[in-house]
């Protein structure tokens, strides 16, 4: 399934593992948005001939990308990626649904964590929701959070983590808002384009997807808004994407998001069980050849967390721990510690303080994400490379 060309005559020279930050675009996808650049270049918002065709490429993205979350056309709205869809849910549910509680996790994006604490300024109150031991949040205490208080209500969980991949049952939890009539947001940026997602059955008001996670271009995503949400526009302008989100839309990203998310659901079974085994030998060679790594969260767990990353917490010394992503960045290696968000913080995870031993937060943590375009025969060099280093 690789494309990759030193993969494909066995002299590796780069491995790309750290999709959960972003995706390599897919050719099709390319084509398509060349296709849009080249010839339709029309304001969307015109009424003339170039206008009208640039928005029909526009309404039939968005249906197209509605039949696939199995919701009306009205309800998906484009926007520049899951930061800014986060932001629409929380900060309009705040404004224009008189939330005056949130509850949410102490392990979400920081596209949340930040603008929950942002949404002080209204005096909304934040509670945080208890983490079993390998970082799932706890659904009895939430229902104990959900019966504490009769304020209204926003539970803000996101389905699969980006730094550790834990998986919430987002059903549960939708149950559970809806028996205490509260709204539901659930950032799925890590999910949709993997997991298969009906956003009608689900009991879930607002939702987050972003483009880039699923090879498709950066700069795009959508937000899920429920029918007879009460919303008004965060950005204000004029009257595009239904009145809730101003600006002149980005034709060829929006067309190259609604392609890339087709195809990855017309490719859905066969490349999740090429990724899940990628990712299960690479668990069984790390567990082989690096006895002492543990893994973080859920994520060794099949059914906790996602197929497409492991969190590995590395045994090595101070020294050797202080140059490890820069020793496999030398060797062509790209990886993360972290989410690419955080890359630049010197604080440490947030996500690995609220469920790693002290022990453990001393010692350096690596998150290795996968995609169709991987080989075990990468992840044979990239254990290779991590022996030589601990050596």
């Amino acid at each position: 399934m690789s494309t990759n060309p030193s993969a494909a005559t066995g002299i590796i020279q780069s491995v790309y593992l750290d999709s959960a930050a972003t995706t390599q675009m897919r050719e099709e996808v390319v084509m398509a948005m060349t296709q849009v650049l080249s010839n339709t270049y029309g304001n969307p918002s015109s009424t003339h001939s170039y206008g009208r065709e640039s928005r029909a490429l526009i309404e039939t993205a968005r249906k197209q990308v509605a039949a696939l979350m199995n919701v009306s056309a009205g309800e998906i709205i484009f926007t520049s990626g899951g930061t800014e869809a986060d932001n629409i849910a929380i900060q309009c549910a705040v404004r224009d649904r008189g939330v005056m509680r949130i509850i949410t996790s102490r392990i979400e994006h920081h596209a949340v964590l930040h603008t929950v604490e942002n949404m002080a300024q209204y005096d909304v109150a934040v509670d945080f929701v208890d983490l079993m031991e390998c970082g799932t949040p706890d659904l009895e205490h939430l229902r104990q959070l959900l019966e504490a208080n009769d304020s209204k209500t926003l539970v803000s969980l996101m389905h699969v983590n980006n730094e550790v991949g834990n998986m919430i049952d987002v059903e549960a939890v939708g149950t559970l808002c809806r028996e205490h009539d509260a709204l539901f947001h659930c950032d799925m940026v890590q999910s949709i384009g993997h997991f298969a997602v009906d956003l009608c059955a689900l009991k879930v008001d607002f939702t987050a997807a972003s483009a880039h996670k699923f090879h498709g271009p950066k700069g795009v995503g959508f937000a899920y808004v429920r029918k007879g949400s009460g919303l008004k526009p965060l950005i204000m302008g004029g009257g595009q994407e239904r009145g809730l989100r101003a600006g002149t839309e980005s034709v060829h990203n929006i067309v190259g998001l609604a392609t890339a998310l087709q195809l990855a659901y017309d490719n859905l079974e066969e490349e999740r069980n090429y990724i899940q085994g990628l990712k299960s030998y690479m668990q069984s060679q790390l567990e082989k050849y690096i006895p002492d790594a543990t893994f973080n969260g859920a994520c060794a767990h099949e059914h906790k967390s996602t197929y497409t990353l492991l969190n590995v917490c590395i045994p090595c010394t101070p020294e050797k721990a202080l140059m490890l992503l820069f020793n496999l960045d030398l060797k062509g290696i790209a990886c993360s510690k972290g989410s690419a968000c955080q890359s630049g913080a010197q604080s440490g995870s947030h996500v690995l303080r609220e469920m790693q031993s002290e022990s453990d937060q001393a010692k350096p943590s690596l998150r290795f994400s996968f995609s169709r375009y991987n080989t075990k025969e990468e992840i044979d060099y990239v254990i290779q490379t991590l022996v030589d280093i601990l050596a």
